[in-house]
């Protein structure tokens, strides 16, 4: 008996899952052929639709057939695994950006591999009995086959929590959370895929639809918003154990028994994807981590507890509250000449990069190791790993498709355009990564607009350890053809980017965010000063502030105070991860910003007065910006 049986059945190409016994787990052959099968039927005009469903009332299909990924990484053959991973998100893929509408059928459990197959059709239904679940994190896994993107576009904090304690969702719950679309009693399937095949039209699905039964956790929705909320796994785990309600203890329960990598770095691939709108772009950050997760991660172990030795005590590489930043980095680097590629993909660009010091340099590496042409120019001769440097600006940016600068500041940024914007070609993209004055952007767009250059200002945010790791932020001004060209080149530098508006609102947005993030330093390293002499331990009072009103990215992200909180610069004696003077820079330009529209900015004032102080005439410069906490340490009110 075939494990899939492919067929037109009248003016619908049927695809059925069948392998009932296995619960219908995706084998590779079988995710071959369904590939094969939407392949011939793209343009066939006999097939008007295509529907998908299963044998079997216990499962669509429960995952992917993760016998042999087992046998081989135990080997230490990683490569068959890797094949699998690439070819079933390729599929999942080609499904979720068909041409001719899908319509799946999720009876019984629909998890793992089973929702790559069947939760990126248009059209999906779902019964009385169907439980859908994104269970990875409990053999070592990240949410994949798309799961990511569904989760990060789920409503409120959903995602995380379907994501981290992998529940399963009744039929309304699917709907809900965007797994699924319509519910109709299991008892009337039979009619209404005949009628689907017989007519090619959805009409029948429309009809058939009813009201499903009531939320399991809707009723939950502001608990899970509060308790799933924060910037890592870490903040989670604090809310659940500081909110002390049943619904928080199972969760955390919940939690406590997946790998606690896996995670983390679920967390921050649905943070990552929030506001991505393509499959593709969740399936290639999904791979990064499918592609290491043998090797490097808690998939082999997750497996020999779950289904091996079927004992359940798993030996995670981590303890839930000990994942370093730098691990769930490396989990989500680029691939380089391994990315995941997509067949009508062409991503491949010549890019000129000016400026290759402490951020330019990673960055540009980033690029060349993701299989860019990367030519690189430095003043200071400063070269970069897989970069071909040349002898100018001009020859850097000559034919380029984008030029890229991270310069000191505007002067310098107007005499590089000034040099190299009328060598480049028409259509072409000048993306300043530099933080510059507003004034200095809208020039430089000036004259990319007078020779036909798309002009983007791109500052980032996320200082020398996110260049190298490639999690940059992008807060970007320019043009949407220009953003949409650039995109692909953020998203191997950067875990997220944002499209601000027009020219010279990248670097508005930048120096806003700067002018808060050195307030509530500044705040934030004042009140570890007033605990100390108050008496409160800090790990204490970072207990209560990190999940209260003052929480804040300084305190939770970045504390400033060393042996608390994640692992900061403050644990290593305030070595910088964004210097101090950078700080000042940032905050020195958001004043004059203020000037120059007649805001009024007394805290921002304030904050560029104590960092100018700091630098200048204290210890601060070549230290972190946290370091200020070691000035208020030792100061006293007069």
């Amino acid at each position: 008996m075939s494990d899939i049986q492919i067929r037109v059945n009248g003016k619908a190409g049927q695809i059925t899952l069948n392998r009932p016994d296995a619960l219908n787990a995706l084998t590779y052959d079988m995710v071959r052929a369904i590939d094969n099968a939407l392949c011939n039927w793209a343009d066939d005009p006999e097939v008007a639709l295509v529907l998908i469903d299963a044998q079997g009332s216990k499962a669509f299909c429960a995952g992917g057939d993760i016998a042999q990924l087992y046998d081989t990484g135990r080997a230490g053959d990683y490569t068959f695994g890797q094949g699998f991973w690439r070819d079933e998100y390729r599929l999942n893929a080609r499904l979720a950006g068909y041409g001719k509408p899908i319509v799946t059928f999720l009876q019984g459990f629909t998890m793992g591999g089973g929702v790559g197959v069947g939760c990126h059709a248009s059209h999906r239904i779902v019964a009385e009995g169907s439980r859908i679940a994104m269970p990875e994190c409990g053999i070592g896994l990240v949410p994949d086959v798309g799961g990511s993107l569904l989760l990060a576009h789920a409503p409120g904090r959903l995602g995380e929590y379907f994501g981290l304690t992998t529940a399963r969702m009744g039929p309304r719950d699917a709907i809900l959370a965007g797994f699924a679309d319509h519910f109709v009693p299991e008892a009337a399937w039979d009619d209404l895929k005949k009628s689907i095949c017989e007519t090619g039209q959805l009409a029948p699905v429309k009809s058939a639809r009813q009201n499903p039964p009531a939320s399991s956790v809707a009723k939950h929705m502001e608990k899970i918003d509060t308790c799933f909320c924060g910037e890592s796994l870490d903040d989670i785990v604090r809310n659940l154990q500081n909110d002390q309600s049943d619904f928080a203890n199972t969760a955390l329960k919940a939690i406590s028994r997946n790998s606690p990598l896996a995670m983390a770095v679920t967390v921050e691939m649905i943070h990552r994807l929030r506001s991505a709108k393509d499959i593709e772009r969740a399936l290639e950050l999904e791979y990064r981590f499918t592609y290491r997760a043998m090797e490097h991660g808690d998939f082999l172990e997750g497996i020999r507890a779950a289904i091996i030795d079927k004992d359940r005590a798993p030996k995670w590489k981590h303890a839930l509250d000990k994942v370093p930043a730098v691990d769930v980095s490396f989990m989500l680097r680029p691939l380089g000449k391994d990315k995941l590629t997509f067949e009508e993909d062409n991503t491949a660009m010549k890019i000129g990069f000016i400026g290759l010091g402490n951020m330019g340099g990673p960055m540009a590496t980033n690029l060349a190791a993701a299989g860019h042409s990367v030519l690189g120019f430095d003043v200071a001769g400063t070269t970069a790993n897989g970069v071909q440097n040349v002898a100018s600006a001009q020859e850097a940016a000559k034919d380029a498709d984008v030029v890229i600068t991270m310069l000191p500041n505007g002067a310098i940024l107007r005499s590089v355009a000034d040099e190299v914007v009328p060598a480049m070609r028409q259509g072409a993209v000048f993306l300043d990564c530099s933080t510059v004055d507003v004034e200095s952007a809208r020039a430089v767009a000036e004259l990319c607009t007078t020779t036909g250059v798309l002009s983007l200002d791109a500052p980032v945010s996320g200082g020398i350890g996110g260049a190298s790791a490639g999690t940059l932020t992008f807060m970007v001004g320019g043009t949407e053809d220009g953003y949409a060209k650039a995109l692909p080149l953020f998203e191997i530098m950067g875990q997220k980017s944002v499209h601000c508006g027009a020219s010279g609102n990248g670097q508005a947005a930048k120096i806003c965010n700067n002018m808060i993030l050195g307030a509530t330093m500044i705040a934030t390293c004042e009140s570890f000063a007033l605990a100390d002499k108050l008496g409160l331990d800090r790990q204490k009072m970072f207990d209560v502030v990190s999940t209260s009103s003052g929480y804040s990215w300084s305190m939770n992200a970045y504390c400033p105070a060393p042996g608390v909180g994640p692992e900061s610069p403050a644990d290593n004696d305030y070595k910088p991860g964004f210097a101090a003077e950078l700080m000042l820079k940032d905050l020195r330009l958001s004043q004059e910003a203020a000037v120059a529209v007649k805001a009024d900015t007394p805290m921002g004032a304030m904050a560029q007065a104590l960092y100018a102080q700091f630098v200048e005439d204290e210890d601060g410069l070549g230290q972190d910006f946290s370091a200020m906490l070691v000035k208020f340490e030792k100061s006293e009110r007069p």
